[in-house]
């Protein structure tokens, strides 16, 4: 409950005094925060307020918080989080800018940025692409490189105490139908005893780290074309300390849920491309629901929404939850063809209806080739990158990738030319070794059009060009043990139709 009026303080920083030149302030609240938007800058000033999860009653307490978050947040977003300042009361009474007198406040000044290139309102309008995907990866995967590790290894343990705050939510909030929450709580609690060994395990490796904590559509932001993190979990540093694959399931499970899978899956696999982190994937359904169930708690318990409307968005992330930990079977799909034919389209077109969410892993032999090289995925490498020994490097990479995802009880699809019988016989042991089915899939579009759409690739990480597409079709190397699929049609009839074969 409010401890103090901070009217006073609101009016002085929209003042002459500290930052207003006479345009009126902008002023946005929630629930912990009061901010000002004033010309090219935002000022976020903590509301004095004293709840169960955070004490701001005090000005001490809103100045060490408001330093926290700068600290935080500008391990991503340097260029928006850009100083703290005191708010004083002086001798003869009035207000003063990180003046000499008493503090009173204190407040984050931050640089603004346009609305519009919000993730959560660029998912709304169709807007977001593989590229914002790929940089969203890269940026995530960095902040957790550097990240602080957590000295303790109770991976289990912190994760049940997330499953317990959401029990307690459930019960407080009051809302939902008690049997759907008794079956979701359940649900994650049986998941938990599956994965508590796997979650100890990865702690011990140093993969619980302070992550952002809070990685939801809404704080992401394009800026200059690239994704920037900010408003990370600031006000409880080991709450936001959790494994790297959780702190990624916040985003997963906010484009899931508003039927952007296609963007998951692509966020999923550039992340692990980047990060190289294989070892948890059978991790990402139980993080996912268990981040669906914390927006159900939070849906249900938003006072200022009509009961109906916070009752219905509840349990959707419920039914979400369910469905992110219903079993999925693994299957291993190899996608091959000619340069062109393809098969990069159509592995990301079915990749999200594969298997557990967020669909499968895509072992795609440019990618792997330019990694193994030390090479950007868009880095065009010279004659060295192809010879037989980087080749064997490469398809037995892919392998690894695609064997270690279906192990975990993930669906996985081997991306290459497959032009040679026995790279085909490679893929299909993989599977054979695990256990799961196996689908080959031979993509075939006229010479013309393969030609065409070499040429036409810019930025790719395939590096074929017309001249390897003839000699790829002069070898006539086409697997006709495999099932053929004609790919010059429409992207989504070519994608319905894969699905088909393989049986999805």
């Amino acid at each position: 409950m409010p401890v103090c009026d901070q009217n006073e303080t609101i009016g002085f920083l929209g003042s002459s005094q500290a930052f207003g030149g006479g345009e009126k302030a902008k002023v946005i609240s929630t629930h912990i925060s009061t901010v000002l938007l004033l010309g090219p800058h935002a000022f976020k000033l903590k509301r004095a307020v004293k709840l169960p999860y955070i004490d701001l009653s005090t000005p001490e307490l809103r100045l060490a918080m408001c330093e926290r978050e700068l600290r935080l947040n500008r391990r991503t977003a340097p260029e928006l989080y850009q100083a703290v300042h005191r708010i004083t009361r002086e001798p003869n009474g009035d207000l003063a800018l990180n003046g000499q007198g008493e503090l009173v406040d204190a407040v984050l000044e931050m640089k603004r940025f346009d609305d519009e290139l919000l993730f959560d309102r660029l998912a709304q309008q169709g807007r977001l692409t593989s590229t914002d995907m790929a940089g969203l990866a890269s940026a995530l995967a960095e902040l957790h490189r550097l990240a602080e590790v957590s000295p303790d290894e109770q991976g289990a343990r912190r994760v049940e105490r997330v499953l317990a705050v959401n029990e307690r939510a459930f019960a407080a909030a009051g809302i939902l139908p008690v049997g759907e929450v008794e079956e979701v709580n359940a649900a994650c609690r049986a998941a938990l005893a599956r994965h508590a060994a796997l979650l100890d395990e990865r702690a011990r490796e140093g993969k619980v780290r302070l992550g952002h904590g809070d990685l939801h559509l809404r704080n992401i932001c394009l800026i200059e074309d690239r994704p920037v993190l900010f408003d990370c979990l600031e006000f409880d540093e080991d709450l936001a300390t959790t494994d790297i694959l959780y702190d990624l399931a916040f985003a997963l499970m906010d484009l899931w849920h508003r039927g952007l899978e296609a963007c998951a899956n692509a966020l999923f696999n550039r992340y692990l491309d980047v990060a190289g982190d294989e070892t948890g994937l059978s991790l990402l359904p139980f993080f996912m629901a268990i981040r669906a169930a914390v927006r159900a708690h939070v849906a249900a318990a938003d006072s200022a929404r009509a009961p109906t409307e916070r009752l219905a968005e509840a349990q959707a992330y419920l039914r979400l939850c369910r469905e992110l930990l219903a079993a999925r079977p693994p299957v291993l799909v190899a996608v091959g063809g000619y340069s062109g034919s393809g098969k990069s389209t159509v592995a990301a077109g079915i990749a999200p209806a594969l298997g557990p969410a967020p669909g499968a892993r895509i072992a795609a032999s440019d990618r792997i080739r330019k990694r193994l090289c030390g090479v950007a995925a868009e880095t065009r490498l010279s004659p060295e990158g192809y010879t037989d020994e980087v080749s064997e490097r490469t398809y037995g990479e892919m392998a690894r990738i695609a064997g270690n995802a279906i192990a975990q009880g993930h669906a996985a699809i081997a991306d290459a030319v497959f032009d040679r019988q026995a790279a085909r016989e490679r893929v299909a042991e993989v599977a054979q070794r695990v256990g799961v089915p196996f689908r080959g899939l031979w993509l075939e579009a006229p010479e013309r059009v393969l030609v065409e759409r070499v040429a036409a690739r810019r930025g790719d990480p395939s590096d074929a060009t017309p001249d390897i597409v003839m000699h790829q079709l002069a070898r006539k190397g086409a697997a006709s043990e495999w099932t053929k699929l004609a790919s010059r049609g429409e992207r989504k009839a070519v994608v319905a139709a894969a699905l088909a074969a393989i049986g999805a």
